[in-house]
């Protein structure tokens, strides 16, 4: 019995401690900044693909088979699945920023082939052609400016207004194509007192994404404040999830959301440690249906994926 007991124990720590865990394979491209990779993990958690960066906070799998996605805070290039960047901007030094401090969280290819590029610093959305020439800018209103966090992730909707997660100033604000603010939403802190730090120990209000839903509500990923919300036009919350919802998971930086086709929502877990999932999928009740977590391909700072068996562009 003893035997079986330490076998059993044995077990169970090792599929606790395993480097991927999931309830059925799936392969992953996700960027972290800690190792400095962005890679594709195949559904057995071995890396098949990668490429080094020095940070990244958006990436994109585009249609043709190519790679959006970003090496450090100033350069996006697309890459080919045979590592030849075939596009590349480098926002330190176009269009006037030559000099200015200035960096990239977020970045978009549209239809018509421009690229969005959502400028922290400058506090700007620019549309850019293949050659860099600005098509549209538009000013984005910042409270408490900062030239590392007046954005975190931002996407140009359907309707063709632009939803911005303004990081510092804890707000989504959705502009249209003349750069008038058409809705905002403040995130709460749900009666609780900031504090500093990105970890499990941390918490505020600097949210990291907001995405549009068919429904026309906005599914937010609540950054330091450790929760996915779903919000009306009228601002208010019809579907939450916090820190310790989930049975023996913390969340920590939430970073990307989606809602998927099945009418689960998925989400980064950033910083919360080799504990705990990078990835998370859960359904509407809050049951948890897969998780990613795999310490060996990326570290703590996985800030970006996308599930690539998945419908493209479900998870950015």
């Amino acid at each position: 019995m003893k035997q079986f007991l330490s076998f059993l124990s044995f077990f169970l720590l090792a599929l606790l401690s395993a480097p991927s865990l999931h309830a059925d394979g799936r392969k992953v491209l996700a960027a972290d900044y800690q190792k400095k990779r962005l890679a594709i993990v195949d559904e057995a958690g071995k890396v098949e693909w990668e490429y080094p960066i020095k940070q990244s906070h958006d990436l994109h799998l585009l249609p043709n088979g190519n790679i959006l996605m970003q090496t450090d805070w100033q350069k996006i290039v697309e890459v080919t699945p045979e590592k030849k960047v075939v596009w590349s901007y480098d926002a330190g030094k176009r269009n006037g920023n030559e000099g200015r401090r200035v960096e990239v969280h977020a970045f978009q290819r549209l239809q018509g082939g421009l690229t969005m590029i959502v400028e922290s610093g400058p506090a700007r959305i620019l549309e850019v052609d293949r050659k860099g020439a600005i098509k549209r800018e538009i000013k984005l209103k910042t409270d408490n400016p900062s030239a590392h966090s007046d954005t975190r992730n931002a996407r140009k909707t359907a309707a063709g207004t632009y939803l911005v997660a303004q990081e510092r100033d804890g707000c989504v604000r959705e502009y249209d194509a003349s750069g008038k603010i058409v809705w905002e939403y403040q995130v709460p802190l749900f009666g609780k007192t900031p504090k500093g730090g990105h970890g499990l120990e941390a918490f505020g209000n600097s949210l990291y994404s907001a995405v549009r839903l068919k429904n026309g509500n906005t599914l937010i990923g609540g950054g330091n404040g450790h929760c996915v919300l779903e919000v009306t036009p009228g601002k208010q919350i019809v579907w939450q999830l916090h820190q310790d919802d989930l049975p023996g998971i913390r969340l920590a930086w939430v970073t990307t959301v989606a809602r998927l086709p099945n009418g689960n929502t998925a989400f980064g877990n950033c910083h919360a440690g080799p504990e705990y999932p990078q990835i998370i999928e859960v359904t509407p009740d809050k049951k948890v249906v897969w998780t990613f977590r795999n310490f060996d391909a990326f570290g703590n700072a996985l800030a970006c994926s996308q599930v690539l068996d998945l419908p493209k562009g479900t998870i950015r």
